[in-house]
């Protein structure tokens, strides 16, 4: 995709699976050792490529380094377990951290959207000395959000629940026409239609979840990880989010929260509140004009937010 220039392109395997990155190319990061890493993770339903707009304004600040999550884009989207271990947000952040190793990286900063900001809590909190600080987009903590629900919510994010039914019964209604629930999806949200989306990006993110491979139960694989990725949400990752809240952990670095007015967790979460409950550091809440997908629909205004929050 000439359209995402500046960065290099990987595919690489880690214990068995693939993983796909886009990172500073290597000249660069070795000529300028002295720019911090920043980590950016995607969610749902989109690759790393959500970053794009946003990695073109920080490549001059930044080592950047963007993957794909298990389960999305061109990472593996392997057969989930009988407990979802495997998509739970524990295997995701190990990871991340299995890839930062190989790039020879010891601490970053870290950057979360949607599925991706799960993903950087659970990394905060188990490998905590490595993060020197966090932002999270347009999330409240995932325990918080399933204990808050009513109505409204469960109305406004009825995939969090469509998602974790037991298979295939996502596979098969999402797996019948893939590109037009992922358009549907993405027009909502306060997105206003999505008419901001880059055409490039949005053939990228049609072009991963509407992939033909079927996995060993014959289910579009590219769908099935992705309801795995929810169901492990409302499973095992509220297991160790109790267990980590029973023992007393919480994120050790200062936090930055970015909501979008337009979402519906601004509208119906406190985020900032339910955020300093669970971090150490100091938590800064800023609200954005716009819906859910902050980076691709203001990407300046991210931009510099993480320019004037991670130095």
């Amino acid at each position: 995709m000439t359209w995402f220039e500046h960065f290099d392109l990987h595919k690489i395997v880690l214990k068995g699976r693939p993983l796909r990155y886009r990172v500073t190319p290597s000249s660069e990061w070795q000529a300028h050792p002295q720019r911090p890493v920043l980590v950016l993770l995607h969610g749902f339903p989109q690759t790393h490529v959500l970053w794009h707009r946003v990695a073109q304004r920080l490549r001059s600040h930044y080592r950047l380094v963007m993957p794909d999550l298990r389960g999305y884009g061109e990472s593996s989207c392997e057969l989930g377990e009988a407990d979802h271990a495997n998509y739970s947000k524990r295997a995701m952040a190990q990871e991340i951290i299995d890839l930062l190793d190989t790039l020879g990286v010891d601490d970053f900063y870290l950057c979360g959207h949607d599925r991706g900001g799960r993903v950087s809590h659970r990394l905060a909190l188990e490998h905590g000395s490595r993060v020197r600080k966090m932002c999270v987009l347009d999330i409240a903590p995932t325990l918080d959000m399933y204990a808050g629900t009513d109505f409204e919510f469960a109305k406004a994010y009825y995939h969090w629940f469509h998602l974790i039914q037991p298979a295939p019964v996502p596979e098969v209604m999402i797996g019948g026409d893939p590109e037009n629930y992922l358009k549907l999806k993405m027009k909502g949200w306060g997105s206003n239609g999505g008419t901001f989306f880059e055409p490039e990006a949005m053939a990228e993110y049609v072009r991963c979840i509407t992939d033909p491979t079927l996995n060993e139960k014959g289910w579009r694989a590219s769908v099935h990880a992705k309801a795995e990725d929810y169901r492990a949400s409302a499973g095992i990752d509220l297991e160790h989010d109790r267990a980590s809240r029973a023992n007393g952990e919480k994120i050790p670095c200062d936090l930055l929260v970015m909501c979008g007015e337009r979402g519906v967790v601004h509208r119906l979460f406190d985020a900032k509140a339910l955020w300093q409950a669970q971090c150490a550091g100091r938590v800064t809440y800023q609200a954005v004009p716009s819906g859910h997908y902050i980076p691709e629909e203001l990407p300046e205004l991210t931009a510099q937010a993480l320019l004037d929050f991670m130095r």
